[in-house]
Order: C-alpha cells, then sequence, then structure tokens
C-alpha cells in the first residue's frame, strides 16, 4: 500500500500532475454537470453508447475524468486517477480518432480530430504512474505518515 502513495518532493511533477488534472476534471466536468459547455450526465452517455461503449464502460470513461481530474489535482491516489485517464484515452484512440490520424483538425478539412492530445495525455499519465504525486501532494504526507 505505501508504493501506492510512494512519491518525491518534486515540484516539476507537481505542475505537469495539476495541469492535466484541471484539464480532465473540466472535461469531466462536461460529462457530469454539464458545466464548460458540456451536456451533462444522461446526454453524455447516451453519446458513448451511440458509440457503441456499453454503459459501464462509459459510466467509467465519465468516472476516470471527473473524478481523476480531482484526483490528480488534489495528488490523491494519483496513481490510480492516472491509469484511468490512460486506459479512457487509449480507448478513446482505438474507438474514435486513429481513423482520422494523428493531427488535430485546426484547418476543420477533417472529418473529426486527431490522437496528438491523447498521446500526449497518455505519455503525461505514465509518467505519474510511474513517478507519483509529487509535491503538494495527499499521496506525498500519506506516504511520509
Amino acid at each position: 500500500m505505501k508504493s501506492l502513495f510512494a512519491t518525491t518532493d518534486d515540484r516539476t511533477l507537481a505542475l505537469v500532475r495539476l495541469v492535466l488534472g484541471i484539464v480532465f476534471f473540466a472535461h469531466g466536468a462536461q460529462f457530469v454537470l454539464g458545466w464548460f459547455g458540456g451536456y451533462g450526465f444522461h446526454a453524455s452517455m447516451s453519446a458513448f453508447e451511440s458509440m457503441g461503449i456499453p454503459a459501464v464502460f462509459a459510466f467509467l470513461a465519465i468516472a476516470a475524468q471527473f473524478l481523476g481530474g480531482l484526483g490528480l489535482i488534489l495528488g490523491f491516489l494519483t496513481r490510480i486517477a492516472a491509469f484511468g485517464v490512460a486506459a479512457t484515452m487509449a480507448v478513446a484512440v482505438v474507438k474514435v480518432h486513429l481513423a482520422v490520424g494523428l493531427f488535430m483538425n485546426w484547418s476543420g478539412t477533417q472529418k473529426g480530430e486527431g490522437y496528438e492530445y491523447h498521446l500526449l495525455a497518455i505519455a503525461i499519465t505514465i509518467l505519474l504512474m510511474v513517478k507519483g504525486a509529487g509535491a503538494f501532494s495527499v499521496d506525498g504526507a500519506v506516504a511520509n505518515m
């Protein structure tokens, strides 16, 4: 259990964790609460299910972004939160974005968004799963008890 919370006092890890947490909490808040132009929980569940994602996995994806984002912001159960985000991004690449290609749709000429953003998020989550939360984290406080 101690290895789940183990981390260093690295401020760079804390910065990376915090930024990723804010991004994913905001996306999760779109799905759960309808904030930031989102559609809320029921519409989000329906959208995931219309893509062929079973309800249980749609719920887990929404929870991984909302609760995982919050966990990353606080640095609480960082490795689990990062894993949830990584799994969600991997599924998004395979189910939605792989067919579009690597690049984002900056010019509006593609039939969707590419997966470059998702690869960056996955790389960051791997860093956090390996190294932990860094400074200013609940995990660090628990590990030092």
